[in-house]
């Protein structure tokens, strides 16, 4: 098919934090420089924000560097953290308040801000838009296009109109490619563009596995009497324990009378029979949590892969013909349990390299191996060097010992111990036999402070136009039933956090179905499927979650 295409200095995949924050800067400097740069943004979700989803406690510092005048243009950063409450979950009942003191620094939050990071994108999509970038949302980049030389020539924006039987339909609309000089890709925890990218230029070599949790966040209107702004709780420990998985959850007061309350479960672990939903369940019925949630209202849902390896699986993050970034790299700070600030800074060092590239002449189509060095010699570098550690320690020793470790090493040496740990082994491949571990019994949804999937996923808004292709890809349909099933118990029942994967019996016959409508793109089964048999690719644009303030 012969397609229409249009022509960039720069297209950059995905406006989330790091994809924004490369726009902005990269037209900031076009400015001051008075020279002329072309810059495209292409986002899946049906508007800018509508598939961001974080906790989040958000470090200002990268928004004083790009945007100095932020507090007088109206970036929503409205409530500043007052207090900062870290509990260990012995069981259901009982917890223990951690002094301050015994707390590895990089978890206290002094001088930040709680907010909603899909709030702080659509913002700065309008800072972006004012700047002269050209954003076009409900389009997903659903193809890498390639230069005679292997080099990245820039993006397929998926076609549209397509129907489950793979037959246009009548609102048929072919895609278009966009072409540019060089393409960033950030596009998000697991892109499966990005994935492509590491695959295909070995952009993984020399380096550990990159690992993932699994974060869900429900927004809550509470009581008047229940509601302290500015108060951050984080917590460790129980329900994980008792499966012997890891993690931690948190609860954030933000204005309003609003909490956000989540849970995230570290995608390694064992136990097949384990129900990350459902754990997230169980967890807000604990004292500690429910105190503020009683008598509230649950207002949204949702779920999210996040990616959490850090330095040791931080992948080379230029190729020929573009870069990648953020969450779509793994910039995440898992010491500090925040990945914004370091998208963002991620995306201001990309610009810069970008722009010194453009402006001296350098052809498209090169590999800029020099913003690895850029990225390395930053504050993120640092940031991110000081905390290699801290996810590893916590793998390898547990909750305690992992925080003992942690302790010394960020509080004590600053992140400078002469060691490294490492954690060699990919998550999904830590998945234990179905046979050897004990069922999980989880208690019946009690509709006030726990609920059923379905009835979440109302609250996440997802909508997939139904009559087109499966986005959510088996690489062998016998998979599920013929390995995974005996296995593992087919474990896609229950990781899946929105109920897309299903074993069913029909005239005495087990089937595997997929109800994709239901996906709210968190990418989980991309990463945990043992058999590593499920890919997940862009559905039509547009389509899945649309989270408001999250």
């Amino acid at each position: 098919m012969e397609r229409e295409f249009m022509e960039f200095d720069v297209v950059i995949v995905g406006a989330g934090p790091a994809g924004l924050a490369t726009a902005c800067r990269l037209m900031q400097i076009s400015r001051d420089a008075e020279k002329e740069l072309t810059v495209c943004v292409v986002e899946k979700g049906s508007e800018v924000g509508a598939h961001i989803l974080s906790g989040a406690v958000f470090e200002p510092n990268v928004l004083d560097e790009l945007f100095p005048d932020w507090r007088e243009t109206g970036a929503p950063l409205n409530t500043a953290v007052t207090h900062d409450e870290i509990h260990l979950l012995k069981s259901p009942h009982d917890g223990k308040l951690m002094p301050n003191a015994i707390v590895p620094k990089t978890m206290h939050n002094e001088g930040n801000y709680i907010i909603s990071v899909g709030n702080l994108v659509r913002w700065l999509g309008g800072r972006a838009e004012e700047l002269g970038v050209e954003i076009f949302p409900g389009f997903a980049a659903s193809e890498l296009l390639f230069n005679d030389d292997g080099s990245v020539k820039g993006i397929l924006i998926g076609d549209m109109g397509i129907g489950a039987n793979g037959e246009a339909k009548d609102s048929f609309m072919p895609g278009m490619e966009l072409h540019a000089k060089y393409t960033v890709f950030a596009e998000g925890c697991r892109g499966h563009l990005g994935k492509q990218l590491i695959e295909k230029f070995h952009l993984d070599n020399g380096k550990t596995p990159q690992h993932y949790g699994l974060g869900f966040k429900e927004l809550w209107k509470v009581p008047e009497g229940k509601h302290t702004p500015g108060l951050v709780v984080h917590t460790g420990g129980w329900p994980l324990t008792e499966s012997k998985s890891s993690g931690g959850g948190f609860l954030y007061h933000m204005e309003d009378n609003q909490v956000v309350v989540g849970l995230i479960i570290d995608l390694n672990y064992q136990n097949p029979h384990l129900s990350p939903f459902d754990e997230f369940q169980r967890y807000k019925t604990h004292p500690v949590i429910a105190q503020y949630l009683e008598g509230g209202e649950r207002i949204s849902y949702g779920a999210r892969a996040i990616t959490k390896g850090g330095l040791n699986s931080l992948p080379k993050m230029s190729f020929p013909g573009g870069l990648l970034i953020g969450c779509d790299a793994g910039t995440l700070n898992f010491a500090k349990i925040k990945g914004t600030h370091t998208a963002m800074k991620s995306g201001i060092v990309a610009a810069e390299t970008l722009a010194e590239a453009l402006f001296v002449g350098v052809e498209g189509g090169k590999d800029l191996d020099c913003f690895q060095e850029r990225f390395e010699q930053s504050w993120l570098g640092d940031e991110l060097h000081r905390s290699r550690n801290f996810g590893p320690a916590m793998h390898k020793f547990g909750t305690f010992l992992g925080g003992a470790f942690n302790f010394i090493d960020q509080n004590i040496f600053g992140g400078k111990l002469p060691i490294t740990l490492r954690d060699n082994k990919a998550d999904y491949a830590q998945m234990g036999l179905a046979s050897d571990f004990p069922k999980i019994d989880y208690p019946k949804a009690d509709g006030k402070l726990s609920f059923d999937k379905l009835s979440s996923v109302y609250l996440s808004n997802t909508f997939h136009e139904e009559d087109q292709p499966c986005h959510l890809r088996l690489k062998d349909a016998a998979v599920p039933l013929a390995v995974n099933l005996p296995k593992f118990d087919e474990p896609a029942q229950r990781y899946c956090p929105a109920g897309v994967y299903e074993v069913v019996e029909e005239a005495g016959e087990k089937k595997f179905v997929i109800n994709g409508q239901n996906c709210i793109h968190c990418k989980t089964c991309d990463i945990k499927d043992p058999s590593q048999n499920i890919t997940w690719v862009t559905p039509e644009g547009a389509g899945g979650p649309n989270y408001p303030n999250m």
